[in-house]
């Protein structure tokens, strides 16, 4: 096996680059910008949650509306509404907004490539700043490609049986009880404690995760996130791609080592990788002029394409879920609260 390749961080021209250049809109600068904007609303949203579950628990008597947001973290729930709304076309009303956020982010796969793990998702923020920390460190390192293929198949495990689990062994009346089971309805609050009350063994778990992504850059995302695994599998199909003119590459590999997932771009005519974000990360990276750019169905697109189209179809879905009531669970806070009560005490 060859012994793993150092990562070397790309040296920044921008310091004689001249001011139109370093104002001008960039991947990175645009990347950066929505993920920042993101983290500090899901940071209002996260705050809004917890002064949520103190009252649900009664460890508070000021009532504050649970934000529908946090739904999005429970895929599992996601999935089996997913199929009960395909089988029978009922929408989950416990977890609206949740079942919304799940085909949208679906929906972004499918157009979009990974644009939700690229811009959206806060892990992928904290993957990224690690992997800068990782980088100023030396740390960074390129496993060898035969360890690569086998770490980049872990993520698909979970989501195998996750899968077999959901879709094919549990039948519609076990999937509705679960749906309407109290343990259901307070999965939102079940993943905050999670956090709230870790122990060792998370500890361990969030460290071995931490220390893995200073020394691989995206750790998590590549070789461990069955969601992000997920919505590869749906990119595949995306219309949208990086394409490269191989008479202009020079494969000086300036793509690859841009790539949060280290793809070889630079031996690619499409990159029709399930671990492309379509960040446009390489784009920026090249050296070369029309070299690399980004296309759908053959014909180049502005490489904030990825970036807007994910908006688009977020927000869409957040204005129609408002306005037909597939938002706001319809299930009385005071029900929610006693549950709460039984599940965590008071």
């Amino acid at each position: 096996m060859p012994p793993a390749q150092k990562h070397t961080p790309l040296a920044g021209a921008s310091v004689l680059a001249p001011a139109s250049e370093k104002r001008r809109l960039t991947p990175a600068l645009l990347r950066r910008s929505i993920q920042v904007a993101f983290a500090v609303f899901l940071t209002w949203v996260g705050w809004n949650f917890y002064l949520y579950v103190q009252w649900a628990t009664g460890k508070s008597q000021a009532f504050t509306p649970k934000p529908p947001s946090v739904e999005g973290f429970l895929p599992i729930s996601e999935l089996m509404a997913a199929r009960r709304l395909v089988e029978t076309g009922m929408w989950d009303m416990v977890h609206p907004a949740g079942l919304t956020l799940f085909l949208a982010i679906g929906l972004m796969a499918l157009l979009f490539r990974k644009g939700f793990c690229g811009y959206i998702c806060p892990v992928g923020l904290a993957a990224n700043l690690l992997g800068r920390v990782g980088e100023r460190l030396g740390l960074n390192r390129n496993p060898p490609r035969k360890l690569e293929l086998a770490l980049l198949s872990i993520k698909y495990i979970p989501l195998a049986l996750l899968c077999y689990f959901s879709l094919l062994v549990m039948s519609m009346d076990e999937i509705d009880a679960f749906m309407g089971a109290p343990f259901n309805m307070v999965a939102d609050s079940s993943m905050l404690f999670f956090f709230l009350r870790a122990s060792t063994t998370t500890f361990i778990v969030v460290g071995v995760i931490v220390a893995a992504s200073l020394v691989v850059r995206n750790a998590w995302c590549r070789y461990l996130c069955p969601y992000g695994a997920f919505l590869g599998i749906l990119a595949l199909v995306s219309p949208v791609a990086i394409r490269r003119n191989a008479d202009a590459c020079t494969s000086c590999r300036r793509c690859q080592r841009a790539c949060p997932a280290a793809i070889a771009v630079h031996q690619k005519a499409r990159v029709n990788s399930p671990e492309c974000l379509g960040c446009t990360a390489c784009i920026e990276a090249c050296p070369q002029r029309d070299c690399l750019h980004l296309s759908a169905a053959n014909r180049r697109i502005p490489f904030w394409t990825v970036a807007a189209g994910c908006l688009a179809v977020l927000f869409a879905a957040y204005l129609w879920a408002v306005s037909t009531g597939h938002w706001t669970s319809d299930i009385p806070p005071a029900m929610l609260r006693r549950f709460h009560m039984i599940q965590f005490g008071g």
